[in-house]
């Protein structure tokens, strides 16, 4: 076992896990509007999208797929508009609450929508095809190593999203509810259009390179 690698393992997902990015943006405004129990299920939803991407990683490192970068950046480009659809759903709500004209909330959370979320999040899906194989000589058997840093992941995954939504339960208002649909919504469209941007410029380089 090489602990040198799992410690910077751990320490490189706890600051991904930790930096805010589309999965956090959702839970946490769910656990402001619609309780923690909602958003812990939605936080479930996201975790076994982390688990669907590690399986991806693990057969693209076994060989039995390929992709071409260009179905990645497509990739990138199909889960940035998801969100993007996600943060703009969220805007329009706090809009049309503070005009009372609203019937229904925003951020409402659930299993897929954290699934739908999580497996589309860019950030996630570069860590796990272009960072997360350098971490596979944590043991000599291949099969041990997956193993070993899946299990660490959903340990540390789940572990920062329940502190984010115990944080926002414990210590965020009531009243500051539509503050954090609004900021995590805005925080929402920020990363989706700086993925749409990114991947569009990735797909495009590859076109040239060709």
């Amino acid at each position: 076992m090489n602990f040198p690698l799992i410690s910077t393992y751990v320490v490189a997902i706890i600051l991904l896990l930790s930096t805010p990015g589309p999965v956090i943006a959702l839970i946490t405004g769910t656990a402001a509007r619609h309780g923690s129990r909602k958003a812990f299920v939605t936080a479930v939803g996201a975790n076994i999208a982390s688990l669907f991407l590690i399986a991806l990683a693990t057969l693209i490192l076994a060989g039995v797929v390929s992709l071409p970068p260009r179905f990645l950046s497509l990739l990138g480009i199909v889960g940035s508009l998801y969100i993007g659809y996600n943060a703009v759903t969220g805007l329009l709500s706090c809009f049309q609450r503070n005009k009372k004209t609203a019937k229904t909330p925003t951020h409402k959370g659930g299993f897929v929508k954290g699934f739908l979320t999580g497996i589309s999040n860019p950030k996630d899906i570069l860590f796990f095809v272009s960072f997360f194989p350098q971490f596979i000589p944590i043991t000599q058997q291949f099969s041990t190593s997956i193993m070993t840093l899946s299990c660490l992941w959903i340990i540390f995954d789940y572990t920062v999203m329940s502190a984010y939504i115990l944080t926002v339960k414990r210590w965020v208002s009531g009243q500051y509810e539509q503050h954090i649909t609004f900021i995590t919504s805005l925080f929402l469209l920020t990363i989706s259009i700086g993925g749409i941007v990114y991947n569009l410029h990735e797909l495009t380089g590859h076109h040239f390179q060709q």
